[in-house]
């Protein structure tokens, strides 16, 4: 039983290292827009909102289409459809999921960083950062940049207007909640796996 209980939890550790760290390569399924597709992982179709970045609406049930929306969606579309490799890479600094059950993730599409691409672009901005990301700093040059030429959605006054409103207000209470939560769930699971380490090694010595 011993034994059992030692392969399970250095599965679970091998599992959680591997969630950190590696690429995971991904089947297309669907695209939805600009900053969201659905992928193909172990056989089931998942929903993957591209970390740290935001492109203007198209699909929103109660907003209408912005500008560079149609722009974005369909850069995003295309490069899914037609690409012939799509990894997923999770960042040690975000949770794998936000509240609607959305992966949260890097998307490389044929070794290039979507995310990327969209910014350089024009059309996306960087957006709901809750810690230090892994590309954050490298997208934040691109997009100051981008911003200085005008390029896609920062030719626009109104997009340029409600970005700027949008930033200028603080997080919803139920984001604020979520992040709390979040940040402490994976605290505690830090704290367990250190525990566990320890456990394991005590057996051995």
């Amino acid at each position: 039983m011993k034994k059992v209980l030692i392969l399970l939890l250095l599965n679970i550790l091998l599992i959680n290292n591997v969630f950190a760290s590696e690429k995971i390569e991904v089947k297309y399924s669907d695209c939805v827009d600009g900053d969201t597709i659905k992928v193909i992982i172990n056989g089931e179709k998942t929903t993957v909102r591209l970390l740290a970045v935001d492109t203007p609406e198209t699909v929103h049930p109660t907003k209408e289409v912005e500008s560079f929306g149609k722009e974005a969606s369909d850069f995003t579309c295309n490069k899914i459809k037609n690409a012939k490799k799509i990894e997923l890479e999770y960042d040690e600094a975000s949770t794998k999921a936000d509240k609607y059950g959305r992966h949260l993730a890097w998307v490389f599409i044929d070794d290039k960083l979507l995310q990327e691409e969209l910014i350089k672009k024009g059309y996306a901005k960087i957006d709901y950062l809750y810690g230090d990301y892994k590309y954050t700093e490298k997208l934040q040059k691109i997009e100051s940049d981008v911003k200085d030429e005008k390029i896609g959605v920062w030719s626009s006054e109104e997009y340029i207007n409600k970005t700027e409103e949008s930033d200028g207000k603080t997080n919803t209470i139920k984001d604020k909640i979520y992040e709390i939560i979040s940040n402490a769930i994976s605290d505690l699971i830090d704290s367990v796996i250190k525990e566990i380490t320890k456990g394991i090694k005590s057996l051995f010595n």
